[in-house]
């Protein structure tokens, strides 16, 4: 073992021991204020879903160029985040250094890259010694780790919890947030620590967005190992609405729309209800590969502003019978975001009655359906229709005289 190697991992060792016994005030003080860079629930795009770490710098502009010019930015989108294996060692003064085969740019000139496109530049670290595909993790680098990433420009970083041995979850992402507040650039922290250590009790002051769950996979309704389907990571996020709000957000993960793995009809359930909890919207397919119909799913103005709502409240399920749910979000200005939202294996007219909404039973309401746009006003008491197998029906509701 080299020396440079076996002081990176003594650093590791020495900062997890400290981490997990150090008091409160020493280590889970922030002084610096946390930058409000997440009003409403960032948009963008991750590598990992598509590519996990056969990522180099050819797809990252492809896809930076097709955000740009198929009107994902004009829809909101803004992030371009490579996820793992952009890393290979450190330098021997320890800042951690870019694949040169599939980065031989560097990242700073991918960065700017992105940036001269309008965009945001994203990377992924982890909490650990190493990072989830074996790379070197920050743990004992947190601070150089910042400055460098300031110096490249991020302006978004995931933050992953793989090789974390004994650490305290809450003492490590403060300490990385320190760092990047200490950074001298405005750095939004999406920590992906999975749910495990209660992070809603805690990740507000740290960071921007939580995961709530292990990794997503781009299914229905089958999981495998630590990866879950959209309808068993949507069952967990049903409670967690008092906990998210702007610049606070709860995260189910990134989206699986255009993968394959699911029909359009299950997609366009994932991005609605995706919509209605209020969650970072992070694309996960090749955006410069991407079907019309993918397309079209991810830049649903409709959709993306209900998701964009500035009332920023996560929306909640007020119906569950059975395979028939019909999920609510109060929106600002008094209009009400639905999903009827059909788990079974055939169409069934599901409805929502005023009173379920809150709202006055002789109310009249313009009801707009945020995929088909058909409008249809005065509606009293109650709105129904026939929602697909594996679908959804969103609409939004607006209250009128």
């Amino acid at each position: 073992m080299t020396g440079l190697r076996w002081t990176a991992v003594a650093a590791a060792a020495l900062v997890m021991g400290m981490a997990g016994a150090a008091s409160a005030h020493e280590s889970l003080e922030l002084t610096a204020p946390k930058p409000n860079l997440a009003a409403t629930p960032p948009m963008g795009w991750n590598s990992w879903n598509k590519f996990a770490c056969n990522i180099d710098e050819a797809k990252v502009r492809a896809v930076a160029d097709a955000m740009a010019s198929t009107g994902m930015k004009d829809a909101g989108y803004q992030y371009i985040v490579i996820d793992d294996c952009w890393q290979t060692e450190r330098a021997a003064d320890g800042t951690i250094q870019a694949d040169p085969v599939k980065f031989p740019s560097g990242i700073k000139a991918l960065a700017d890259y992105v940036h001269s496109k309008g965009l945001k530049f994203g990377l992924y670290s982890d909490a650990g010694v190493k990072t989830c595909g074996g790379r070197p993790g920050s743990a004992g680098y947190e601070f150089q780790d910042a400055r460098t990433y300031a110096g490249w420009g991020v302006d978004y970083l995931k933050y992953d919890w793989c090789y974390t041995g004994t650490r305290n979850a809450e003492a490590a992402y403060t300490l990385m947030a320190k760092a990047l507040r200490a950074s001298g650039r405005d750095i939004l922290l999406s920590i992906c620590e999975w749910g495990d250590n209660k992070p809603r009790d805690w990740a507000a002051k740290a960071g921007h967005q939580w995961r709530t769950t292990g990794d997503i996979r781009d299914s229905w309704d089958v999981d495998e190992g630590y990866s879950h389907s959209f309808t068993w990571i949507l069952d967990r996020q049903a409670d967690l609405w008092k906990d998210s709000g702007p610049n606070q957000w709860n995260d189910p993960d990134m989206l699986e729309v255009g993968n394959g793995g699911m029909t359009t009809t299950e997609y366009k359930a994932h991005f609605s209800l995706w919509a209605m909890l209020a969650a970072p919207l992070i694309a996960g397919n090749d955006l410069s590969a991407m079907d019309r119909e993918t397309h079209d799913i991810l830049t649903n103005k409709d959709v993306i502003a209900v998701d964009q709502d500035p009332l920023g409240q996560q929306g909640r399920k007020l119906v569950d019978d059975g395979d028939f749910e019909v999920w609510v979000r109060p929106l600002a200005g008094g209009d009400r975001a639905v999903v009827l939202f059909n788990r079974s294996a055939a169409a069934k007219v599901m409805s929502v009655d005023w009173e379920t909404l809150q709202m006055p039973a002789e109310m009249k309401a313009t009801v707009k359906d945020l995929w088909t746009k058909q409008v249809t006003k005065k509606v009293k008491g109650r709105y129904s229709a026939e929602v697909p197998s594996h679908g959804a029906v969103m609409v939004r509701i607006t209250p009128t005289v």
